[in-house]
């Protein structure tokens, strides 16, 4: 073996689940943000953890409203996922520019893209800081699926997002 970087690493440990954390706006709207490090962390009770960079605006919304959604992107909408997660909603209404129809969630102000194989409605219980990353760990409200939506992974160090069956 030689030594490597973990960007480096990546590449080798592929496919990684996508993931769109959905989070409400000051002003009420949807905002959606693609990222691949989330994880179940207890089954009893029901708990997830998700990364983010700390400049993300996402991560802004959840702190302020402790409120987010974490779905499991479909086939659908893969040419819109990397572009979620490669531009701010700071200045962009990322659902209106990138034409991602979506749906309500019971009990949830927050909207999902519709195409999604997994929505995760959770309330954030804390967050941690880890590196250049807030780590939030959420419990789970309610989750939601839809079996015949085939789910997106990144490949090859995230330079591809497909189902696992096209890769």
């Amino acid at each position: 073996m030689k030594e490597a970087t973990l960007p480096f690493v990546t590449r080798l440990t592929s496919p990684n689940p996508v993931t769109i954390v959905c989070t409400q706006k000051p002003d009420g709207g949807t905002n959606l943000a693609t990222v691949s490090w989330w994880m179940p962390l207890s089954f009893n009770p029901e708990m997830i953890a998700y990364a983010m960079a700390k400049t993300s605006f996402s991560g802004e919304c959840v702190r302020e409203n402790g409120k987010v959604v974490l779905t499991v992107p479909a086939a659908p909408i893969a040419e819109h996922v990397m572009s979620c997660g490669t531009t701010t909603g700071h200045d962009t209404d990322k659902i209106a520019d990138f034409g991602i129809e979506t749906q309500e969630l019971e009990g949830c102000d927050i909207q999902v893209p519709a195409h999604s194989c997994v929505a995760i409605r959770c309330t954030m219980k804390e967050y941690v800081e880890v590196g250049d990353h807030y780590l939030y760990i959420c419990d789970v409200n309610k989750v939601f699926a839809d079996p015949e939506e085939p789910a997106l992974f990144a490949w090859d160090g995230y330079a591809k997002i497909a189902p696992a069956q096209q890769a």
